[in-house]
């Protein structure tokens, strides 16, 4: 889609629930749909928006449409790196599997193969930003990995550093060493795993840095085939995935502007909340300052050839 027909698609007001589709559902997830096409899987995105793992009461009008096209993009760029999820000739296959009468979801939705998801989410770090920022400052490290003395806020990396997590469908994300990680894939699929989430983060960064941006960190998930082979799936290089900050003004020393939802986690720590739902209601400015920011990184994104 062009630019100018993702602006012209963005709703008013947030989908926050999906209805009417002739498909089995079998999944429904913080923000996903997800429903069973036989060989292949139908996930559209809606507008709910999470944090601290809480569903918040009201949305952000096109987020599912602007993340979707923003993971398709990466998708697109990826494929050079390993193979993903989407199904061949993918736009022409969804508009078939839609029909006219859904075609409006087509811009919030991707047609991808059956694969079997991986238990980790494969986390990668450029810079010491956030959860990692926290750690450093108790451990002089994060996780497994020691670091140099004396970084701040934000500083890059001396090299990109593999921290996994574990992935629970219910609670917290659990981080988990090197070791671990190995444990639960096996050595060979966690080698593969690794190999890739490197590469894919080195892919982005230098793709992001022509557009102004710098990746600071990111997180990918991965499936297998009936025959072992690994491929890229989800969502990817997101501002719901991934940190980012623009190349200009960035000084280390302290926390940057970034193009993810770090602006509504800003706005609810600022809140009388306990972190458990219901979450409040996102005030419209917030709602407009977080769709424009996801706005904004899809534009610099499409800037790169």
């Amino acid at each position: 889609m062009t630019l100018s027909s993702v602006r012209a698609q963005l709703p008013e007001t947030a989908l926050m629930k999906v209805e009417g589709l002739p498909f089995p559902k079998i999944g429904s997830g913080k923000v996903r749909e997800i429903y069973d096409l036989g060989e292949n899987l139908l996930i559209i995105a809606t507008d709910r928006i999470s944090a601290f793992d809480v569903v918040l009461p009201n949305g952000i009008p096109g987020k599912g449409i602007l993340l979707t096209q923003i993971s398709l993009w990466w998708f697109a760029r990826a494929g050079a790196v390993m193979p993903t999820h989407l199904v061949p000739d993918h736009d022409a296959a969804l508009a078939e599997v839609l029909g006219e009468k859904f075609a409006f979801l087509a811009p919030r939705s991707m047609l991808v193969q059956k694969l079997n998801p991986l238990p980790i989410e494969a986390v990668v770090r450029g810079y010491l930003a956030g959860s990692g920022w926290k750690e450093y400052r108790k451990t002089g490290g994060i996780l497994d990995h020691r670091l140099p003395e004396g970084l701040q806020e934000s500083s890059r990396l001396p090299v990109p550093i593999f921290t996994p997590s574990t992935k629970e469908a219910e609670g917290h994300d659990e981080p988990i060493t090197e070791a671990r990680c190995a444990e639960i894939l096996g050595e060979e699929i966690f080698k593969q795993v690794k190999t890739a989430t490197l590469n894919l983060f080195d892919l982005g960064s230098q793709i992001a840095a022509q557009a102004g941006l710098i990746l600071a960190d990111t997180k990918f998930e991965f499936g297998t085939d009936a025959n072992g082979n690994l491929f890229l799936i989800d969502e990817v290089l997101t501002p719901d995935s991934s940190r980012y900050w623009p190349q200009e003004g960035y000084a280390p020393g302290k926390a940057q502007p970034s193009f993810d939802k770090q602006f509504v986690r800003d706005w609810l720590e600022a809140q009388p909340w306990n972190k458990q739902a219901p979450g409040p209601v996102l005030p419209e400015a917030v709602v407009r300052q977080t769709r424009d920011l996801y706005l904004d990184a899809l534009e610099k994104l499409r800037t790169v050839a």
